[in-house]
Order: structure tokens, then sequence, then C-alpha cells
């Protein structure tokens, strides 16, 4: 869910974590991403749709931090695929402050993480988790533009693909038809050609994540805690539409 908090004190165990990262104190506004497994749909893509904003984050005097659950060796892979700075992200070997933050940790049905995380993709326990997966391919004409005209894409199995193709097959300026899915199918043929390297443990497959967006001052300017697969924002068509009040 995603929340208007103004003046909501942050939870305690975040803040006793920023307190010992540069850059993360009190007195300046901050943006804390808790990805779940490195490996996930969810880190992949909210990851990428941060780089390209992050020099207007640091004009505006926010600072980032992204902690993932993973290890040293995923931490250096995902940065390198998804162009998030190292320096901005950590990596703990179990969710503990997911936990301490109360994070949904996903569907527990007896049977194991590999069970729950199939049940959870078909939408059991993962509200809109379909809704989202069918927008990656029926397209979406409220979101922008995913892949330029002049870029070519490689994802699995398929041959590289134009961006040109998606402006033949659904025009331009707003995400057509098939773009988002092929965006995400290059993302798992990334995972699952380094899957223990970006998942080194299976039992926190389910895990999910949230975003805590911080005054100055430790108040809450917004919170989003992910109910299910692909619900890292409240807005998925622009995911971080959250932060247009603070960047202007």
């Amino acid at each position: 869910m995603a929340a208007a908090l103004a003046g909501a004190p942050a939870p305690a165990p975040l803040l006793q974590r920023l307190a010992d990262v540069a850059g993360m104190e009190r007195g300046r506004r901050r943006l804390v991403l808790l990805l779940s497994q490195l490996g996930d749909f969810d880190s992949l893509e909210y990851a990428q749709a941060l780089v390209p904003v992050l020099p207007r984050l640091q004009a505006a005097g926010i600072g980032v931090l992204a902690i993932g659950i993973g290890d040293e060796a995923g931490r250096r892979r995902f940065c390198a695929f998804t162009g998030f700075p190292i320096e901005r992200l950590q990596v703990d070997p179990e969710p503990l402050l997911h936990r301490a933050l109360g994070l949904y940790a996903g569907l527990r049905w007896p049977g194991g993480p590999w069970p729950n995380l199939l049940l959870m993709c078909a939408g059991i326990g993962s509200p809109g988790t379909l809704a989202e997966v069918l927008r990656g391919y029926t397209g979406d004409r409220r979101a922008p533009q995913r892949i330029a005209d002049d870029e070519t894409i490689q994802a699995g199995p398929l041959p590289p693909i134009r961006g040109s193709f998606f402006a033949r097959a659904g025009g331009t300026g707003f995400q057509r038809p098939f773009e988002l899915a092929t965006i995400r199918l290059r993302n798992m043929s990334e995972v699952l050609g380094h899957w223990r390297t970006y998942v080194p443990r299976d039992n926190f497959l389910t895990q999910r994540g949230g975003t805590f967006l911080l005054e100055a001052d430790d108040t809450l300017l917004v919170e989003h805690r992910d109910r299910g697969i692909l619900g890292f924002s409240a807005t998925m068509e622009q995911p971080l539409r959250f932060l247009e009040p603070v960047l202007g």
C-alpha cells in the first residue's frame, strides 16, 4: 500500500540502519528501497526505473540507498546489469530488516518456497500480479515508452529486437504491446543464466519489499509496502510518480 504519512515517524529499525550509512543520516531527505531477492523481477525493474532519475535526486539533495537480499557476488552483478551504483546498494543474506519492518513475507504454505512462489505468480496471495503481467503484453498508453526506436534489445532466446519494431506494431510515445514483456524477458534471462549469483538461497523467494521516503527530520513522506510480485509501486504504469512532489 502507498500512504501519505507526512509527520509520522519512520520505523526505528530503519533509522538504526541508516545511522551507520554515510549520506543517509538525519538532516536530509532520503529514499530507501527494501528490495526482495536481487534476482526478483521487482528488484531488477525497480532499479532500472530509478537509475535515470538518480542525477535529479542528487541535485535535489535526496540520499538514496537500496537494501536487497543476496551476497557480494550478486551485488556486483546486479549493479553491472542494471547500472545501479554499487555504493548505493547493500545486501543482507537474510531479510532481517524486512522482518523488523513488518514487510510481507509472501505465501508460507506447506511445500517450500518454490511452490509458494509459483502460486504467487498465479496471483494467489499476490494481488495485482496477473494484471501487471498482462499489462506487459497488452501495452499501456498511460505509461512512457520503454525502448527507444534506435535501441536494440536482446531478450533471451529471441533474436535481437530493434526498438522500431514496437513503433511499427503500436506507435511511439507510450508503452507499446509486448514492450515491457520483452524487457522482463531480458531480465529473466539474465537471472536464470546466473541464478546462484543472484539467489544464493531459495529460502526467501517470496519475501516482498518496500519503499520509504524520509524527511530530513526522520518523519515519513511516503511509505509503500509491496503486497505481491510486480507490486513495488502503487502506480506501476509510472512507478516513480511518488517522487514528483519532491523533484518538482
